[in-house]
Order: C-alpha cells, then structure tokens, then sequence
C-alpha cells in the first residue's frame, strides 16, 4: 500500500529538549520537498488528535513512550507513524537521529512498507457505571500501590470464572507488549502480527503463576476481590489511568483501532531487532539458511 504523503506532523518528546532542533530540521526538509508539515514540540493526546486528522503520516521523536502516545493517538484516525529512535531502547522506532535525512528520501521514493498491530480497550466499571476508557498499544496492567503488599483479583474470560490471583499484578498485554513488561514478568513472546491477548500475573503467590495467551476475540474480565483492602491502581500503557476500589472491574478487549507503523527495513526485522536487544554483546551475523538438501560439512579434523 502507497500512501501519497501530502501532510506529516512530527510530534518531538515533550520532555526532551534535544528532540525539537530535529523536529524543526525534519519540518524544514519536508517543505523543501514541497510537503506540507506541522510541528509540536510540546503536546498532549486533545491538542494533537484535530492535527493528526487530516494527515498522511506522523513521525515522532523520542523513544518507545513516545510512539506508544502518537499511535494512541493516531490509531483512531488510521494515520501511520514513523518513529525516530532518541530514546534507550526505541525498540517500536524505525531510523536513527543521524540518518533520517536518507531515511526519508527512502520514504518518499516509496521503499517503505505498513505493519499493522492490534490494540486493546479497557474500561473501568464501577457496579453499572463505566469510570473510564481507554486504549492500548502494549498492555493493562492492574496492580498494587505503594505498599509492597499483594491484592486479590478475580479473573473471568468471555463472562466465565477462571481463577483468583494473589499477586502484586496482572498484565494484560497485546502481542505488542508481549516484549515490555509482560517480557519482564516472565512472559512468551508474541510475533506482532497476531491478535491475541496475553495475561501475565506479577509475582504471583500460591495462584496461578503460568502466563496463557487467550483466543482471538477474548474478552478479560479482572475485578478486585470485594474485601481487598490494599490500595489497587490501574494502568495504560505504563500511564496512571484509574485507582480501583473493591468491587471495581476493568473489561479488556481487542480494540476496534488499529495501529499502523511505517517500516523501512526488511518484513523479518522483529526477531532479529528483538534479539539484539536481549543480548547486545553477541555481534549481529548475517547467516543464509541451509538448502534443504543440502547436508552440512563434516568438521575438519587436523593432521598431527
């Protein structure tokens, strides 16, 4: 799919400095190519969505925080992001600071390629009233507070009873966070291009202490057990959305927005992208996979 790029807004990390001397150079080089652009160095999710509609493309600057806000935010007006890596990780980013310039003659030559990522809603239901709503690139997570004390959750899948956890937490991740704190809790690794939910209790205690991946289409039911006393708080994607009282329930579901990220490397980047993060002192080698017929050498042994 060619997208004709008419319009790109470039969102700079708000709390990065740095970041809006690129967003201006980006700007600047797109108008060159006779491209209109916005730009804010310093935004929240009701500025940037009347900017996002209407455009072709976003390219944020930051690291992974940062493309997790734009695509929530883009996701809804099916608007791709871009992501320029300034971060730590920048594992959902796609080009360097010091390359975006070929990067985005790349991009505009149309060598490029759109992945799509599932997302998830949840909401917050307090007896027949709905609290809050929101959605979710990576995960939600219902945890503890700040007391190191474990709290009592009962979970349903698709309205049925399936166990109670005693845990510090539950994280209810899309294959996207599959990789983030699902990853850190003991997690399996989802290939992005499902559409699965995953649950993974944190630091579970006499429970059940096994992550399971659910059918497509499930529907999480996580509600705080009615004499939990412990402080309960819920959070989207690593942002405080809610404190929970007992008796409260968040419903999790796949979300009817998808997010769209614009990639410029090859359709088998993530296990190879993946991996050079997890063990970033083993060099990257380019290996071809043996022929299917072919047999492999017999090791050579040296004369004496």
């Amino acid at each position: 799919m060619e997208i004709d790029f008419r319009r790109i807004g470039i969102l700079a990390h708000p709390l990065r400095p740095a970041t809006a001397p690129l967003a201006q150079a980006v700007a600047r080089a797109l108008e060159t190519r006779g491209i209109e652009s916005w730009v804010r160095t310093a935004w929240d999710a009701t500025r940037a969505r009347p900017l996002v509609h209407g455009s072709d493309l976003v390219i944020a600057i930051g690291g992974d925080g940062a493309m997790l806000r734009a695509a929530r935010v883009c996701a809804p007006e099916n608007v791709p992001v871009l992501g320029i890596n300034t971060g730590y990780l920048g594992f959902l980013t796609e080009m360097r600071p010091q390359d975006w310039e070929q990067n985005l003659d790349a991009l505009l030559a149309g060598r490029y390629w759109v992945e799509e990522r599932m997302m998830i809603r949840c909401e917050v239901r307090r007896g027949e009233t709905s609290l809050h709503v929101s959605e979710a690139l990576n995960d939600v997570v219902v945890s503890r507070g700040a007391i190191a004390k474990s709290i009592q959750l009962e979970m349903y899948i698709d309205g049925g009873w399936t166990t109670t956890y005693h845990c510090d937490g539950l994280i209810i991740a899309t294959p996207t966070g599959s990789t983030a704190y699902a990853l850190a809790a003991g997690g399996p690794i989802l290939p992005p291009e499902l559409k699965n939910i995953l649950v993974v209790p944190v630091a579970p205690h006499l429970s059940m202490d096994r992550p399971m991946v659910l059918s497509q289409g499930a529907m999480v039911t996580v509600e705080v057990e009615p004499h939990t006393r412990s402080e309960v708080v819920l959070t989207v994607d690593g942002e405080l959305l809610a404190s929970m009282e007992s008796s409260d329930r968040v419903v999790v579901r796949a979300s009817e927005s998808v997010s769209r990220f614009v990639r410029l490397r090859d359709r088998n980047y993530f296990y190879r992208s993946l991996l050079d993060r997890l063990e970033p002192r083993i060099p990257s080698r380019v290996r071809r996979p043996p022929h299917e017929n072919q047999r492999p050498e017999a090791p050579h042994i040296a004369e004496e």
